[in-house]
């Protein structure tokens, strides 16, 4: 009736990819470590609010412009590399200041969960090849012949996010629980800081020299 197929090994494997380390798993755990619980949860949320916006997009085809356009590809590349780069040297800059000033304005800050999760956002939601994953992914297991295969789309997309908040909060919890010690200290909370912000500028950097294959 859907044109769902192999639901079941639909659901494992998106298990397996939710597992296998990588960026977003990453930014979670940096986010987890250096905010605590809350601001791993508000990390975990942006990125599934970014899946979800590739869930939509490639339901009504926009996904299929990145594919095609080297254009469009490279604009969306560059802009997310450019927000990394800059969050990524914003925290650097933040490590080495002295402890007040680096806490007043730190992208870090406990209280900032709503500034997480739009950073997540944006940073998920500008990563081209999250697109392409979709675009890649989804149509293997949607019948050809579907009467809506827009619908199938989505379907699948919100079971694959659903399922990754089994995989990312754990994440959350486990850096959160790790990190506890390093935020009592100021010293080690602005090294680790700087450690993250060194990560979000090799994403970046990763993200710049991706293509499209």
């Amino acid at each position: 009736m859907t044109g769902i197929h192999d639901l079941g090994l639909f659901v494992v494997a998106g298990l397996l990819l939710n597992v296998t380390p990588g960026p977003d798993m990453a930014y979670i755990a940096a986010r987890g470590a250096s905010g605590g619980f809350r601001a791993g949860v508000a990390a975990t949320l942006g990125i599934t609010a970014g899946c979800v916006f590739h869930t939509l997009a490639a339901a009504l085809g926009l996904s299929v412009l990145l594919a095609t356009s080297a254009a469009a590809f490279t604009v969306v590349k560059w802009c997310g590399a450019a927000y990394l780069l800059y969050a990524g040297i914003r925290l650097v800059v933040s490590s080495v200041r002295p402890s007040g000033a680096a806490t007043k304005g730190a992208l870090l800050a406990r209280a900032a969960a709503p500034r997480i999760f739009r950073e997540a956002l944006v940073i998920n939601v500008l990563n081209p090849k999250v697109a392409l994953f979709f675009l890649a992914f989804l149509p293997q297991f949607i019948d050809a012949a579907a009467p809506s295969k827009a619908l199938a789309f989505i379907a699948l997309g919100c079971l694959f996010n659903f399922n990754s908040l089994f995989t990312n909060l754990p994440v959350a919890w486990l850096s959160a629980q790790a990190g506890t010690r390093i935020r009592t200290h100021a010293k080690a909370s602005r090294w680790l800081s700087g450690v993250v912000g060194a990560l979000f500028v090799l994403l970046a950097a990763r993200l710049a020299t991706l293509g499209r294959t």
